[in-house]
């Protein structure tokens, strides 16, 4: 028992020195990347790396502290304790492998892999113009009375997924790795729809929600109204009328009754 356990440390510790620890931050925020080192002796030579070409970031040597990357000028700081590395105001740029050698008196290695996510907007969510509609169909322009065609979009972001909600159930969902201009999807809700909806955008480490207002965004702003609201439209356009011929009679009894009334014996 004693001999798995062991084994499976020594595996473990294999790992994590090639796939190295898993770091995720957001843009703009500062992150440290540690040693687990308690403390460093004078002699150490510490040497920080970056990216695929491994190239020279920071180092300390003999106390003295150097940063030759011009990509980390004034971004890096280093614990003189235990050799640390603090990247302040992060950057997409700065997403990648990291990797420490302490050399001296004792030996050591470790590798970061860093993620940088953008802050993530609100999502928009429109409606589809008549237009925009593909289907021409008698059966679609029927069906296009009673329902709302939606879209939820986002621009400029990566690494994210895209979902409609109904309540707390996801109906939908789109993914992107790789920056886009546009991440759209679609929804379809009748106008008398009493569920709530709503758009969600998220990366691995924050998300974003805009709710659907159906009256708002189906009713007041669509270029067709449902039926309910053309008749009721019409209905009192009616009343108007039939109230303007009844008070035009009125007027015109009364002007004969006077006209009558006054004309000589």
């Amino acid at each position: 028992m004693v001999c798995k356990f062991v084994l499976f440390c020594l595996c473990w510790w294999r790992l994590t020195g090639v796939f190295g620890e898993s770091v995720s931050v957001m843009e703009g925020d500062s992150v440290t990347l540690n040693t687990d080192v308690p403390e460093i002796h004078e002699d150490d030579d510490i040497l920080w790396k970056f990216g695929a070409e491994k190239s020279l970031i920071a180092q300390i040597k003999r106390e003295k502290q150097i940063f030759p990357d011009v990509r980390f000028r004034d971004k890096l700081k280093l614990n003189r304790q235990t050799g640390s590395l603090t990247i302040t105001i992060i950057t997409t740029q700065h997403a990648g492998l990291y990797e420490v050698k302490i050399s001296g008196e004792k030996r050591s290695k470790k590798t970061f892999s860093v993620s940088v996510y953008a802050h993530l907007p609100f999502p928009n969510i429109t409606r589809y113009s008549s237009q925009n509609l593909l289907s021409s169909s008698s059966s679609s322009s029927s069906s296009s009375q009673q329902n709302c065609s939606l879209l939820c979009s986002v621009v400029n972001v990566r690494h994210l997924t895209l979902s409609w909600y109904k309540g707390n159930s996801l109906l939908s969902s789109i993914s992107a790795s790789d920056l886009s201009i546009s991440l759209s999807l679609p929804l379809e809700v009748e106008y008398q729809d009493k569920n709530t909806y709503s758009c969600v955008i998220n990366n691995p480490i924050s998300n974003q929600t805009t709710h659907l207002n159906i009256i708002q965004t189906c009713h007041i702003h669509s270029d067709r109204l449902p039926m309910f609201y053309i008749l009721l439209i019409s209905a009192a356009g009616f009343l108007l009328i039939v109230a303007a011929v009844i008070v035009c009679c009125r007027k015109c009894r009364k002007n004969r009754f006077r006209w009558s009334v006054n004309r000589p014996g």
